[in-house]
């Protein structure tokens, strides 16, 4: 007997553009396209884009789709349909996005957070298929995350759980956006981690100067980790640092959730194996005794399509 195939919409909604895809319920990405958000004129304008990639992306198709899914960042109530406050996102406050869109185009909508949207990626077609529990987390600009408890999503009571860059390593620390100290994301969040390297560099040698051919204005991660691969010891020892950091967050997470599993995505993801065996080997060295031997750490299996993946594996989650 030939299996039907079921596909969905799987909508990816940043902070400069919106990543649409037709998605398979095995994960293949049948057609995919984008659009600019447009955040700084409000949510109507971002909406209206909304609408237009869905349409530009559904003309000349077919295929039957069962319905849409939109990973959004900020607080989601899966219950109302609500996104509320999404960070570069300004003037939003809060939208019912499943009942306008439901109304829009006649099929069902579910939204979540983008990066509980991940995690149900990640368990749906990705690297969690074979785990019960695991914890997701997501680099870059923040540091986001999304659990998966006994093979269900676990939101909290408000729906805000996961908010894994806002773990204090440091009470002590650097002030973050959140108004909080210390945070996680103060040390490899993508805009911290680069001012910290700049303040870091004088006085020291290192390619990356090179690499930015004197412009330390330039610095990206991507080019921190550049420096890294060629051997640069400075570079090195920065990707060592930041596994120190996220390897005591998530010591602190295995023993307060008794997970021992995660899987590590976005951009800073691709640092690659000096940074996820310097995340290991710390979390290891603070989690407690009995866990040491469990704990996982690898990099997510969707990489650059998973906010779109993960937004249509809410249609086939629900």
């Amino acid at each position: 007997m030939v299996k039907k195939i079921r596909y969905a919409i799987g909508i990816d909604l940043g902070g400069t553009s919106i990543k649409l895809g037709i998605v398979t319920d095995e994960g293949k990405i049948i057609k995919k396209n984008s659009v600019a958000t447009m955040a700084e004129k409000g949510p109507d304008s971002i909406i209206s884009q909304i609408k237009k990639g869905i349409k530009e992306l559904l003309e000349g198709n077919k295929l039957k789709i069962n319905g849409i899914g939109v990973g959004c960042p900020g607080v989601v109530s899966t219950k109302k349909g609500t996104v509320e406050n999404p960070p570069n996102l300004p003037g939003w406050g809060k939208v019912n996005l499943v009942k306008i869109l439901e109304k829009a185009t006649g099929a069902a909508v579910f939204v979540e957070n983008d990066a509980n949207a991940a995690a149900i990626g990640e368990y749906i077609f990705g690297a969690g298929k074979k785990y019960n529990s695991f914890v997701m987390i997501t680099l870059g600009t923040g540091v986001g995350g999304g659990i998966i408890l006994k093979r269900k999503i676990y939101r909290g009571d408000f729906g805000a759980a996961g908010e894994i860059g806002h773990i204090t390593i440091d009470y002590k620390g650097p002030k973050c956006n959140c108004g909080s100290y210390g945070c996680i994301e103060t040390y490899i969040g993508n805009s911290y981690l680069v001012e910290r390297v700049k303040k870091e560099l004088n006085g020291k040698q290192s390619v990356i100067k090179e690499l930015v051919h004197g412009n330390l204005n330039l610095l990206t991660p991507k080019i921190i980790n550049e420096a890294a691969g060629s051997g640069d010891e400075f570079a090195e020892e920065v990707v060592r640092e930041m596994g120190v950091y996220l390897g005591a967050a998530l010591a602190s997470l295995s023993n307060a959730l008794d997970i021992g599993v995660f899987i590590i995505g976005g951009g800073v993801s691709g640092f690659g194996k000096p940074l996820f065996e310097a995340i290991e080997e710390n979390a290891r060295a603070r989690v407690l005794t009995p866990l040491r031997k469990r704990i996982k750490v690898f990099p997510a299996k969707l990489r650059n399509d998973a906010g779109i993946k993960g937004a249509s594996a809410l249609v086939f989650y629900k």
